[in-house]
């Protein structure tokens, strides 16, 4: 383990768990790299705080649907603009900040003209007054809202650069491409949380924004729920210290990695998101961190070699990538190793770490499949995968999972995944259940 530290900045540390050893002929390495960064500045955050010099400097773009639908009910709208108000009161003074309602055009709700506002108690008071003029009508160009806070967020000098995007239907006004080359244009630019509220928004494009721009997605499903929520989104906004953080692998000749996945506190594959970064090696872009820790699930292909032989399989350390196309290097490294040996136990025994994440990634998988099943009618199909879903949650500890789980099946025996789809599910469970399918729990100690 090695780990890095600068005053005011969090330490990263990188810890590898790994079984190295393979049996004669064996390829396939595999590693769960755990990245944590603590000790981060404890002062200055909050609203109404400012410590120059401390807190890194930071831009936020709410992105607001003001689409018609909106209005049914009325009292959704009211709770998007609380809600946005409750997030503009978690700024930290001196962040950057605009408001931006969207519909099938972008349009700058606050300050105005091409420019962020500067959180202050001037600009916050400014800022709600103008939220009072928010109203739903028009369509739904999601595309439009990220490429706006994208032009917004670069007009500023600032370290961080964060959205929180919320909608309440589906992207209707453009086409999937056109939103695609949105987030294409926008990625590794600024990070971005999406919600979806109520039930009527589909779960496939706001997972895909939070996706592509390293950030989380979750339904709030009754409204009322918002200010609760953006509040705790615009908290943890605040609470990040590095931007664009890139897991960087290295790997010698003859070796191939096969994946990159996050898998705590979520899944995410970041294979190809791959940057090359000089000979053999590749950046994985992992976004912005405060203090808090991450599980990264590393599978490499080595050349077979001879009993006793051992060998690095990769290097795993910590940049931020430069404009000018360097890196400053975080200092945090780990090893993975591969060990060739003819004793069966110890060249077929799994790490503890690496089989609870293979199943977590499993877990996933497998709601996303019954579920897609179930809503084309194949029922056994989505049965067998809901059930093997229950099991893999059970053995696992992922109680939150099991009780989303519960709602769409009846459990009849969850240690062999014996279930029974039930009859009847309100779609605000189901779509709970995919929305948070990839959220994982870290391994049993």
């Amino acid at each position: 383990m090695a780990n890095f530290a600068k005053p005011d900045a969090p330490r990263f540390s990188v810890d590898v768990y790994q079984n190295e050893y393979l049996p004669e002929g064996g390829r396939e390495v595999n590693a769960i790299v755990t990245v944590t960064a603590t000790g981060g500045s404890t002062i200055g955050k909050g609203p109404g705080t400012a410590v120059p010099g401390r807190r890194p400097s930071a831009a936020v773009a709410v992105m607001v649907d003001c689409s018609g639908s909106m209005d049914y009910p009325p009292t959704k709208m009211r709770h998007a603009r609380d809600a946005t108000a409750a997030a503009v009161d978690t700024l930290r003074d001196g962040t950057h900040f605009a408001v931006i309602g969207g519909t099938h055009v972008a349009t700058e709700v606050y300050p105005g003209g091409g420019r962020l506002a500067v959180a202050g108690p001037d600009t916050r008071e400014e800022a709600k007054r103008a939220l009072r003029w928010l109203s739903a009508g028009g369509g739904t160009a999601i595309g439009t809202w990220l490429r706006l806070a994208d032009r917004l967020l670069a007009s500023a000098d600032v370290t961080l650069r964060h959205g929180i995007l919320l909608t309440d239907g589906r992207n209707e006004h453009e086409s999937p491409d056109d939103l695609r080359a949105a987030l294409d244009a926008c990625a590794g630019r600024f990070t971005c949380d999406a919600r979806g509220v109520g039930t009527d928004w589909e779960v496939k494009e706001v997972t895909g924004i939070a996706s592509a721009l390293l950030g989380t997605a979750d339904i709030v499903a009754d409204p009322a729920g918002l200010a609760a929520d953006f509040t705790r989104m615009m908290e943890t906004a605040m609470d990040k210290e590095v931007a664009d953080v890139a897991l960087r692998v290295w790997t010698p000749v003859g070796t191939a990695i096969r994946f990159v996945k996050q898998v705590a506190p979520a899944v995410a594959d970041l294979t190809g998101r791959r940057a090359e970064a000089g000979p053999r090696a590749g950046d994985y872009p992992t976004g912005s961190w405060g203090d808090e820790s991450r599980d990264y699930h590393l599978c490499v292909e080595v050349p077979p070699a001879g009993l006793g032989r051992e060998m690095l399989a990769a290097r795993v350390s910590l940049v931020v990538p430069q404009p000018d196309g360097t890196a400053q290097n975080l200092g945090a490294q780990g090893l993975v190793r591969a060990v060739w040996t003819d004793d069966m136990t110890a060249s077929t025994a799994i790490s503890p770490q690496v089989a609870h994440y293979t199943g977590q990634a499993e877990l996933a998988q497998v709601i996303k499949q019954g579920l897609d099943l179930r809503k084309v009618g194949d029922f056994d199909g989505a049965t067998a995968k809901l059930g093997r879903a229950v099991q893999l949650a059970s053995a696992s500890g992922n109680a939150d999972t099991a009780k989303l789980l519960a709602k769409v099946v009846d459990v009849v025996d969850a240690a062999t995944g014996t279930v029974r789809l039930k009859t009847r599910v309100a779609e605000a469970d189901e779509m709970t259940l995919e929305t948070r399918s990839t959220k994982t729990v870290r391994v049993k100690k």
